[in-house]
C-alpha cells in the first residue's frame, strides 16, 4: 500500500512510475487535503482512489455527501474500467448516518478498504458542533480505517485520506476545528488558487507528508475540457499555465 502522501504525489503525477519509486507497504499517516472553494480537491481525492485501485490490492471506499457530478477523463490506464470497478462510493447525506456507517464498518462484508476517502468534511461539522464533536469523528475516521488495516494484514493496512474545505476569511470556531483536525492528520496537502491563465483555472498545491518524507510543491492548471497539467515546482514558476510538466486528467 503507498504511504497516503506517496498517493498523493502520484496523483500529482510527479512524472515516475510506480516501477521507479519505491514505496512502503504501510499506509502511513492519515491526510488531510485542504483547500477553498473549487479548489479542485474531489479531483485530486478521485485521482488519488484511481492510482490506489491500480495497485492490485484491495477496493478503495469513496464517501461523500452526494455524487459527483462527472469523473476525470484520464488517459491510459487511469480510467481503466477494473480500477472504476475497485472505487466503492458511498454517500451519506447527514453526519449522522455517517457515523452510522462508519460506526458499522466492522459488520462490512467482503474484502476490507485498502483506501479510505472521505470528500467535503466541512458538510458533516454542521450545527454547533464543538471541539468534542470534532475529535470524536476524526478518531471514529482513524479507528476506522485501523479496523480495515486489521482486517488486511500486518504490514499493509488502510489509507486514510479525508478533504476538509477552508475560507481564506474563516472565524475563530473554523480555526479551532482546523487546529484540532491537524493533530489527528500530520500529514496535509494544501491548495490554493493561484493566477489564472488563459482559460485555465490554477491553483498551487503543497504537499507536507508529516515528517515522512521532503515537502513538495506543484503548479496545478484544470483546461476547460477538464484536462489537468501538472508542473513541479519552482521548475516552472515562471510560467503556471506551461504545458510543460506531466499531466492527468480531471476537473476541480
Amino acid at each position: 500500500m503507498l504511504r497516503m502522501a506517496e498517493a498523493l504525489r502520484r496523483a500529482l503525477n510527479l512524472g515516475s512510475s510506480a516501477e521507479s519509486e519505491e514505496y512502503t507497504t504501510e499506509a502511513g499517516p492519515p491526510l488531510l487535503l485542504l483547500g477553498g472553494p473549487g479548489s479542485g480537491k474531489t479531483a485530486l481525492l478521485f485521482t488519488a482512489a484511481l492510482e490506489a485501485a491500480g495497485e492490485g490490492r484491495g477496493p478503495v471506499l469513496f464517501l461523500t455527501r452526494r455524487p459527483l457530478q462527472s469523473l476525470p477523463r484520464g488517459r491510459g490506464a487511469a480510467l481503466d474500467p477494473l480500477r472504476l470497478q475497485k472505487i466503492r462510493f458511498q454517500y451519506p447525506p447527514s453526519t449522522h448516518e455517517l457515523l452510522q456507517l462508519l460506526c458499522s464498518a466492522h459488520e462490512a462484508r467482503g474484502p476490507a478498504p485498502s483506501l479510505l476517502l472521505l470528500d467535503g468534511l466541512e458538510e458533516y461539522l454542521v450545527g454547533d458542533w464543538g471541539p468534542q464533536e470534532v475529535a470524536y469523528l476524526a478518531a471514529l475516521l482513524l479507528d476506522t480505517a485501523a479496523h480495515f488495516s486489521h482486517q488486511i494484514g500486518p504490514g499493509q493496512g488502510c489509507g486514510l485520506i479525508v478533504a476538509l474545505q477552508i475560507q481564506e476569511q474563516g472565524d475563530s470556531g473554523d480555526a479551532l476545528q482546523l487546529s484540532l483536525l491537524q493533530r489527528y492528520f500530520p500529514a496535509q496537502c494544501w491548495l490554493q488558487v493561484d493566477a489564472q491563465g488563459p482559460g485555465q483555472h490554477c491553483l498551487r498545491a503543497c504537499l507536507d507528508p508529516g515528517g515522512q518524507g521532503p515537502r513538495a510543491e506543484w503548479w496545478v492548471a484544470f483546461r476547460p475540457d477538464g484536462e489537468m497539467t501538472v508542473t513541479p515546482w519552482p521548475a516552472q514558476a515562471g510560467n503556471p499555465s506551461s504545458d510543460k510538466g506531466s499531466s492527468s486528467e480531471g476537473q476541480p
